[in-house]
């Protein structure tokens, strides 16, 4: 289990995050909402430890992860950015085969193959395998990316608006492995996400952030609410909810 405890955060004299005090459910789907500049991508680049508070911890297991080493967190924390930063021309192979080095530190086993190709499996992407990842489709490369960080085999996945620019197909396929990660292999993750309706219908766990504080949180069937994603947005919002799932509308 990850916690946010008491996180401040500031850049240049401006408050980013104030006072976050949070625990995340563990083997749950979390969708971190909220406006532009609400401090999500921050507040995740924390619990990554790729980013320090000025005040406050974050805590893994019971462990303050400042104790932790940068070697040892890789191997429990996997974290997908928004712009992976690998421009290397690889194939998707190769890509993927970067989830292990934590483990492996570049000299791949027999098991380190294996989970290569169960995470290339897992998404469907043997046939890309060869593939460069240069040469791919925007929602393809990130589904690539996704299974580099699924290979590094990590308790938590934590994913910085993994949905961006991807068009609807893509956006589900990516969604229902998420899914899938936490019911079928009991992983937790945690992702920023702007798109309501695709929280509201993949999550168990809405963290909902505004102008850096807590707004609030809870179980996803409790705070997709008109009222309070109304506040959050400050928007007029009218939802529906179905055998199907929720319909959030806000183009009143």
């Amino acid at each position: 289990m990850i916690t946010a405890r008491n996180i401040h955060k500031a850049y240049r004299g401006k408050t980013v995050l104030d006072q976050i005090d949070i625990e995340f459910p563990s083997q749950q789907v979390t969708s971190l909402i909220g406006p532009n500049g609400a401090g999500k991508s921050t507040l995740l680049m924390m619990l990554a430890h790729l980013s320090e508070p000025d005040q406050g911890e974050v805590v893994l297991d019971q462990r303050s992860i400042t104790q932790i080493s940068k070697a040892e967190y890789a191997k429990k924390v996997a974290t997908l950015r928004q712009s992976p930063g690998l421009n290397l021309r690889m194939t998707v192979e190769e890509l993927v085969a970067f989830g292990r080095f934590p483990h492996s530190r570049g000299h791949l086993n027999q098991k380190d193959q294996q989970i290569i190709d169960e995470s290339l499996d897992f998404l469907d992407l043997q046939a890309l395998r060869h593939a460069y990842v240069d040469e791919l489709s925007g929602g393809q490369r990130q589904m690539a990316y996704l299974a580099m960080t699924i290979a590094q085999q990590t308790d938590l996945l934590l994913l910085d608006e993994p949905l961006n620019n991807l068009d609807m197909k893509h956006a589900v396929q990516l969604m229902r492995a998420l899914r899938r990660l936490c019911d079928e292999q009991g992983r937790t993750v945690i992702l920023v996400i702007h798109d309501i309706n695709f929280a509201a219908n993949y999550s168990d766990h809405i963290v909902a952030l505004k102008q850096g504080k807590l707004c609030f949180s809870g179980p996803t069937q409790q705070v997709i609410t008109a009222e309070l994603l109304g506040d959050l947005y400050e928007l007029d919002f009218v939802i529906n909810h179905s055998e199907h799932g929720y319909v959030c509308s806000y183009f009143n």
